[in-house]
């Protein structure tokens, strides 16, 4: 089965991020599940990391994908 994977954009090219979604989720409902997600450990602890984000990701499936970052196709 092909992988499918979710780029997680941030205005610091540092904080991108890309996580391989769970197979048992359709394409259209991943954005909506992660904007939860995400808004729930902000909700949780202001101070969050990314750290606390990724730990509750994959309690829910997700995967963190190493990657490199290219250049900017601008």
């Amino acid at each position: 089965m092909k992988n499918k994977l979710m780029i997680l954009p941030a205005h610091d090219y540092t904080a991108v991020r890309l996580v391989k979604i769970p197979d048992d989720f359709e394409e259209h409902e991943v954005f909506r599940h992660v904007t939860g997600i995400i808004a729930q450990v902000e909700e949780n602890d202001p101070d969050y990391t990314w750290t606390d984000v990724l730990a509750a990701l994959e309690d829910r499936g997700f995967e963190n994908v190493e990657f490199i970052l290219g250049p900017a196709l601008d």
